[in-house]
């Protein structure tokens, strides 16, 4: 008997062909998804439950209003006509000045970041998902710990975000709880930040002169005050309120600071469902609204058209215990009803979602995750805050989880893209080929493989070996290759770093607590 070589199969042939055009490296047009992809397709509310809640957010501004506003704030916001009552401290908001605080609104606003290419483009149904949050711990998958955040964790956050296409901005995640002085805290959360990660950066302030120096120092980062006006890489997460319905002094006096410096403004009303905000979804839904709108005639009546994101940030209680349960099918609801009622005004809109209650990343974090993410980017919200890394509602931050959300916002990003149907994806000739004459299957098709990295997203590290690889593998375990990927990531000098020069004349002009060679506090 000859010995006879063995035919290779087209089906190992096509899976050799695919892998090497997995490898190779595509261009930004070719990715099958990206920042600012359309949604849009999912509405929890029907156009009568929107003209309600709106109305109803009228009605609120109008007989109940706000107190505890600024002087600075009263006086900008009456010049601007609204009322404001002294014998009982409140603002109140006639329709007619809600109406043209909604017309000087900016609709057209650009997030910018220190690259270009990490440009943001908030409205529309234009979805881009990023961080936010103020974790006081870091939750430590090695030690299976919570441990105290610090300055080094943030810095590690923004650097393992610069890596992440999925994950297209940076918003303050942490607080550096090993720096004690709050104006250091502050001007070191944007130091460590901007050092960390080239993409679009949110942060928050505690004192109004902490802004000014900030601005200065952004000032000096940008290269002049110029630069820095006509790029602001780095916008103010601002919690102007607090719900129900009253400002928050200090924070709307740091708001005036940023909207004269240039800084773009997130309009943050973050109310409780069940605390400090109705039991009921759409009077939560009704009350962050009438907030928002609020600060928008606040920020129209500083600088009109400044840009502005529309933060209808409302959480949930568990109501037997009243906890945050932020990672649960009603969060995923508020924030879609949020993004809806954010369209209706044709406003850039922001709220949060990819939270978990979990304490460490596992099948519920995973499932909480994935269900709030996925929501809000079918509802086509424009900025998702907090879609990834968090835990513990809201309390811990994990650098692991943030790596493997980024395959979790990858999936997210594919349902917001949809299915395109056109005379080729119906694929009529394709079917043909393959059927009549053909080879009964379309692996090794033109349209196959010309298809396979321009419509089908594959995960960074979640596994789709089958079980026999999975065992030729040794068994991988997905909380290892995060933590292998985490290492590899900070192993490396970070790619986002100031110029050395620049650098000198921030250190020397403020108290720099980071070695941002190291990572480590100096």
């Amino acid at each position: 008997m000859t010995d006879t070589l063995e035919k290779p199969s087209r089906r190992s042939g096509g899976r050799a062909a695919r892998k090497a055009m997995r490898e190779a490296p595509l261009t930004q047009d070719m990715r099958p998804i990206k920042a600012g992809m359309e949604g849009g397709t999912y509405k929890p509310l029907s156009d009568t439950d929107v003209q309600r809640i709106h109305s109803a957010a009228y009605q609120i501004l109008d007989e109940i209003g706000l107190s505890l506003a600024p002087q600075s704030g009263i006086d900008a916001m009456t010049a601007y006509g609204a009322v404001y009552s002294p014998e009982d401290g409140r603002v109140r908001y006639p329709a007619a000045v809600i109406d043209k605080a909604l017309k000087d609104a900016a609709r057209d606003i650009t997030l910018c970041a220190r690259d270009p290419k990490h440009d943001l483009h908030p409205g529309g149904y234009r979805v881009h998902y990023g961080t936010a949050g103020a974790a006081v711990h870091v939750a430590n998958v090695e030690t299976g710990e919570y441990d105290e955040s610090k300055l080094a964790d943030l810095y590690n956050a923004a650097r393992i975000t610069d890596q992440l296409d999925n994950v297209h901005f940076f918003q303050r995640c942490m607080v550096a709880r090993d720096i004690l002085d709050n104006r250091e805290m502050d001007l070191n959360t944007i130091y460590a930040s901007v050092n960390g990660t080239t993409k679009h950066i949110g942060t928050s302030f505690t004192e109004p002169d902490f802004a000014v120096d900030a601005l200065k120092m952004l000032n000096l980062m940008a290269g002049g005050e110029d630069k820095w006006r006509e790029r602001p890489f780095v916008s103010n997460s601002n919690c102007f309120v607090v719900p129900p319905l009253k400002f928050a002094t200090e924070s709307c006096e740091v708001m005036e600071v940023c909207i004269r410096g240039g800084m773009p403004v997130l309009l943050l009303s973050a109310g409780q469902a069940g605390a400090t905000g109705p039991a009921g979804l759409a009077g939560t839904v009704a009350q962050a609204v009438a907030e928002c709108l609020a600060g928008l005639v606040y920020v129209q009546s500083i600088k009109p058209g400044h840009p502005a994101i529309f933060g209808t940030w409302p959480f949930v209680s568990d109501l037997r215990t009243g906890a945050m349960c932020a990672g649960s099918g009603e969060q995923a609801l508020l924030t879609a009803a949020c993004a809806q009622m954010g369209r209706f005004y044709d406003l850039p809109t922001g709220s949060a979602g990819g939270m978990s209650d979990a304490k460490f990343p596992d099948q519920q974090a995973g499932a909480e995750h994935g269900i709030t993410n996925v929501m809000a980017g079918l509802a086509g919200l424009n900025m998702v805050y907090e879609s990834a890394g968090m835990y513990a509602s809201l309390l811990g931050f994990s650098l692991e989880g943030l790596i493997i959300d980024n395959d979790i916002l990858g999936q997210c990003m594919r349902c917001v893209r949809g299915i395109e149907v056109t005379d080729e994806k119906l694929s009529i000739d394709v079917i043909k080929a393959a059927c009549l004459g053909g080879p009964g299957h379309y692996l090794g098709s033109d349209q196959t493989l010309s298809l396979m990295q321009t419509d089908y997203f594959y995960p960074d590290i979640g596994d789709r070996s089958s079980p026999k690889e999975w065992l030729e593998q040794n068994k991988p375990v997905l909380i290892e290759k995060a933590i292998a990927k985490k290492r590899e990531i900070l192993d490396a000098p970070s790619k986002a770093l100031l110029p050395d020069d620049i650098d000198a004349a921030v250190r020397e002009a403020f108290p720099i607590r980071l070695d941002r060679m190291t990572g480590q506090m100096v």
